[in-house]
């Protein structure tokens, strides 16, 4: 006599993540999303069925992505922080990815330009998180995924600006997976090392002027001198980190900071 059994659904998980529409019903908001890692967090975001808003300064590609992706545009200045103390993001996925380098010496470092990176890269994702938990709150569901970097553990000369804010991204991150836990919604870092993009390109050429080497020499002497695995990372391969981490799959990752930094921070 054999019984009739009924398995319990398996948990989503492992490849399930990545099934055509997982987030389908879901909007997400990406700053910097029009070029480079944030590109390719919207393409990602849209194909795995979300409604995505792409955040930039960059109207023109801006638009043109978003109707790629059947999405919608935002063209905003983020560094204008106090337009965004009394904004209403109603999103359930926020991507904080938008940023610049400089690569300065502290004692030359142009006070204005350090203080617009922590405006632009530190109190817009505060704002704009504080903008989107009351919904998320309400709704009992939230993925907060912040685009720091190895530099949000790790440090480097001539790029305190940058650092500090990174720095002060993880923590921020952090608070807000304490106080959100309750109602759903997560928070989590995204930490690559150097990313094939536009900002990495200016920043090559940036570490050249400043250590009077060639480009080649910056990448093989000073981007990937720390890395076990000596390559650039592509945009996709962030982009599919940050697609699980908005997913229901991730609902127990949180406050964390995930390296994708081919082994630099392991030791």
């Amino acid at each position: 006599m054999t019984a009739d059994v009924t398995e319990d659904p398996k948990p989503a998980g492992g490849a399930a993540v990545f099934r055509d529409g997982i987030l389908a019903g879901r909007r997400a908001v990406v700053t910097g999303g029009a070029s480079g890692i944030g590109a390719a967090c919207v393409r990602a975001l849209a194909e795995a069925g979300a409604e995505v808003t792409v955040a930039d300064l960059d109207a023109d590609a801006a638009e043109s992505l978003a109707a790629e992706v059947g999405g919608q545009a935002w063209v905003a200045d983020l560094s204008d922080t106090e337009s965004l103390d009394g904004l209403t993001l109603d999103t359930d996925i926020l991507v904080n990815n938008a940023g610049i380098q400089r690569v300065v010496p502290i004692h030359e470092f142009d006070p204005a330009a350090w203080r617009f990176i922590h405006r632009l890269m530190l109190e817009s994702p505060f704002l704009l998180i504080r903008a989107a938990l009351p919904g998320m709150y309400e709704r009992g569901f939230g993925r907060i995924i912040n685009l720091s970097s190895a530099h949000g553990v790790r440090a480097s000369a001539f790029k305190s600006a940058y650092v500090a804010a990174k720095h002060g991204l993880e923590g921020l991150s952090k608070v807000t997976a304490l106080e959100g836990a309750e109602h759903g919604v997560t928070s989590n870092c995204v930490d690559p090392s150097y990313v094939r993009t536009p900002l990495v390109e200016k920043q090559i050429a940036d570490q050249a002027a400043t250590h009077g080497i060639s480009e080649d020499e910056v990448v093989e002497k000073i981007m990937l001198t720390e890395s076990a695995v000596k390559r650039l990372v592509e945009p996709e391969e962030v982009a599919s980190l940050v697609l699980w981490l908005a997913s229901d799959a991730s609902g127990m990752a949180t406050g964390a900071a995930y390296a994708l930094d081919g082994g630099w921070t392991a030791s």
